[in-house]
């Protein structure tokens, strides 16, 4: 069972800042840039991204760049429709279906098909996160700091969850694991 992301794709670069910046050049290079960062994001995981775009030509154009699955619509079938008939299809195959969108009616359709819609704010988010080991590497650095003092530059009060850093649900987690760790041995 694997995971389907579905990206409507003019929704999402008519509603993120840094896909608007792009479209002042050109339709085009605001397409390539959403599809660019799809492929850095979501290059190494399991994960089936589809990217739909509503297109005008007789038929519908599949093309494949990059692991990236980009679909234009027929004339006369908007790109809403063909995400509502991917979701249908892919929940049919078994499949955890994830859209990104803002249009209330292509998330509600994929929602009550069993999917999961979630904000284009959310996959501008996602795409501009930084790694996952490279967050948890920074949080450790930041820990190491503010517990050894090693940076004299260094205020733990400049970063905003620094609470979260130092005292985090990870370590109480740890202790807890420890603890029944402990208890087996006696």
């Amino acid at each position: 069972m694997g995971q389907h992301i579905l990206v409507d794709g003019y929704n999402v670069i008519r509603r993120n800042p840094q896909f608007r910046a792009a479209l002042t050049q050109s339709l085009e290079s605001a397409r390539e840039l959403l599809i660019t960062q799809l492929v850095h994001r979501y290059r190494h995981t399991p994960y089936h991204v589809t990217v739909v775009f509503d297109g005008t030509g007789k038929h519908e154009q599949h093309l494949y760049e990059r692991r990236i699955h980009i679909i234009y619509s027929r004339q006369g079938e908007n790109a809403d429709q063909v995400i509502a008939r991917l979701a249908r299809e892919a929940r049919a195959a078994g499949h955890e279906v994830q859209l990104f969108s803002d249009d209330s009616e292509v998330r509600q359709s994929v929602t009550r098909q069993g999917g999961q819609a979630t904000s284009t704010h959310g996959l501008a988010a996602a795409l501009n996160a930084p790694p996952r080991r490279l967050a948890q590497r920074f949080a450790h650095q930041i820990r190491m700091r503010a517990l050894y003092g090693l940076d004299p530059a260094f205020k733990l009060e400049d970063y905003e969850d620094a609470e979260a850093i130092l005292y985090g649900q990870r370590s109480s987690q740890r202790r807890r694991q420890r603890g029944a760790q402990k208890r087996k041995r006696y």
